[in-house]
């Protein structure tokens, strides 16, 4: 979504006038959010008087065209400042600028990283030629219209305050300089000469008007990439706090050793890049000759990344990239360089079918390592046993002498990369009171539909697509099939559905065969993956009574471990049990209806 467009000419009227007023009421309109006032004065500066002056030349003609804070598609990353047009040739050009207001800028030691001076202090940022270029590849991965129409796309920076721009031009930049030119104060001719190279005539095409309309085309997914990322090979661009945490990150593991033992908790919601990361990590951990390793409790998510990789790898190596959170109860301190522990908030406390062996989880993870790194999400913690939660990781960390740091992924992918859909969930549901109480305004497919039916069939013809949609539901029936094939599990009263579970055909692998659409998952087989659309059957154990979300536990299959512990609980502290059950069925719900990156669809059961 574009929040200004006009021309050149247009550009130049507007910011001689007060552009930041327009910007401001535009964002509320069109993003239905309030700026502050240092964005606000922000635009003044960069726009009203910088930008003007760039802008303000003969040599970029008139009915360029002009847009301010384009949101690049499934992100809430905006680009600040495009200019678009055709070329000598008529080949049609969008020249993305990245704008900063940084006085001084230093190098560091860390790949795409600067040091400069922000709000109350100095701290380290994106280098703003890696924004730049980020940005213009998430243009190109998502927008078919840029993709099919051969639209070319040059990015580049702009620092209008900075009069040195030796650091920010250090030849250690040099690949993203080469990718997006940065340029300084000193340099405005320079930039006026590098924007009328692409843009010499006007956008007689409303390029920039095609391309916020354009088609968004299929998502990159993790395990679809995953044997290319193993090879060595980029598939994703990591893009602003993504980028700056996996620099953290590496930073940490390349210093580690036996007498500097180092913890890193990083916190992420649903769809922040936390796998994404974590296999981006393992693979620059192998690639420095670490003995790093990937663990998760999650089967499923192993069982896929298996499959994904059988056939292109030894099952040695994959057994030793990959791990069960529960194999580190005989290991040796410091037997891994780097042990990256993928969805922490699932760690138990102890190991094994019958949770009988070794001590602790998250102890024997830190044991094992010279460097551990957790990535978490509370709100997705979803069974009794569950203990991942930073306070247990930091208790452990400080009693094995590791140095505790702490960082936190917030740009959002999945749900049309949309903070206000979580918010909604979030509000929706009860667990914490946000600002979006409805979906209006909101770019994600969300539906409440009316019958089982319907969720089926609109489940059933969105898989038709690209096998990226699933039925799920929260664990309110029993599995009955598992000793009687001809039962059907889930059985709705008074309607034509019924379905079985999933466990006993596919497995962990529920989500990758096209068949498995006729099987409905639960929280167990989809925690940690990813679909394109998500349909999910709310059981008893959650309904809507006078306006509140009212839990009840015992509605959950007999069948079902993961509130094993809650009527003993009960009797002994009855506030803390209710407290504990309510969370982990909110949570169960919030995880299912966070999977879908382009859509939810959801039905309320009303039969116990």
């Amino acid at each position: 979504m574009i929040v200004y467009n006009s021309t050149k000419e247009g550009f130049l009227y507007d910011a001689s006038k007060g552009i930041e007023d327009i910007v401001r009421d535009k964002v509320l309109e069109n993003l239905g959010h309030r700026v502050g006032e240092a964005e606000y004065k922000s635009w003044a500066e960069s726009l009203g008087r910088a930008m003007y002056h760039v802008m303000n030349t003969k040599l970029i003609p008139d009915t360029a065209g002009v847009a301010i804070e384009y949101s690049i598609p499934r992100t809430r990353n905006r680009v600040d400042f495009i200019v678009s047009g055709e070329d000598e040739n008529g080949t049609e050009q969008v020249v993305i600028i990245e704008l900063k207001q940084w006085g001084e800028v230093d190098i560091t030691d860390k790949d795409a990283m600067v040091s400069t001076y922000v709000g109350k202090g100095i701290s380290e940022h994106l280098h703003p030629s890696y924004q730049a270029w980020s940005y213009s590849s998430l243009l190109k991965s998502f927008n078919e219209t840029v993709y099919s129409e051969n639209i070319n796309l040059v990015p580049c920076a702009y620092l209008h305050n900075l009069k040195d721009p030796t650091s920010i031009q250090n030849p250690i930049y040099k690949d993203y300089l080469q990718k997006a030119p940065a340029f300084a104060k000193p340099d405005i001719e320079e930039l006026q000469k590098f924007i009328s190279k692409y843009v010499r005539f006007g956008d007689k095409k409303r390029t920039m008007y095609r391309i916020d309309n354009g088609k968004i085309r299929p998502s990159k997914q993790l395990a679809d990439s995953l044997s290319s990322m193993l090879k060595g090979n980029k598939e994703f661009v990591l893009i602003d706090d993504q980028k700056i945490v996996y620099e953290d990150a590496l930073a940490l593991i390349k210093k580690s050793d036996d007498n500097n033992k180092n913890v890193l908790i990083i916190e992420g919601g649903p769809g922040t890049g936390k796998t994404v990361l974590a296999i981006n990590l393992l693979v620059e951990a192998t690639k420095l000759d670490k003995v790093a390793q990937y663990t998760t409790k999650n089967a499923a998510v192993r069982a896929v990344f298996e499959s994904k990789l059988t056939g292109t790898f030894k099952k040695s190596d994959i057994s030793n990239l990959f791990a069960p959170s529960g194999s580190y109860i005989n290991c040796k301190p410091n037997t891994f360089d780097v042990l990256i522990a993928d969805e922490a908030h699932r760690l138990n406390e102890k190991s094994g079918i019958y949770k009988n062996l070794g001590e602790n989880q998250v102890k024997e993870i830190i044991n094992s390592a010279k460097c551990s790194i957790f990535f978490i999400d509370e709100d997705q913690r979803v069974t009794w046993s569950d203990i991942g939660e930073s306070k247990e990781i930091e208790k452990w960390a400080h009693e094995l002498g590791a140095n505790v740091y702490r960082n936190k992924l917030e740009s959002q992918f999945r749900c049309n990369g949309s903070d206000g859909y979580l918010a909604f969930v979030d509000n929706f549901l009860q667990i914490k009171e946000t600002a979006n109480k409805t979906m209006e305004g909101i770019d994600y497919d969300f539906r409440i539909v009316d019958s089982p039916s319907e969720l089926r069939d609109l489940i059933f013809e969105k898989n038709k697509e690209n096998n990226k949609a699933r039925l799920v539901a929260g664990y309110c029936w029993d599995w009955v099939s598992k000793k009687d094939k001809k039962q059907f599990d889930i059985v709705i009263p008074n309607t034509d559905f019924a379905m079985k579970w999933n466990f006993d055909t596919y497995g962990g692998l529920w989500s990758v065969y096209p068949t498995s659409v006729n099987e409905v998952g639960c929280i167990h087989t989809c925690q940690g993956l990813e679909l394109d659309y998500i349909g999910v059957i709310i059981g008893p154990d959650l309904r809507i009574e006078n306006g509140e979300v009212i839990t009840d536990p015992i509605k959950r299959s007999k069948m079902d471990a993961s509130i094993k512990g809650y009527k003993k609980l009960l009797k002994e502290n009855p506030e803390l049990a209710k407290q504990k059950a309510d969370a982990i069925i909110k949570n169960t719900y919030r995880t299912l209806m966070t999977r879908g990156v382009k859509g939810c669809y959801i039905y309320f059961n009303e039969y116990n």
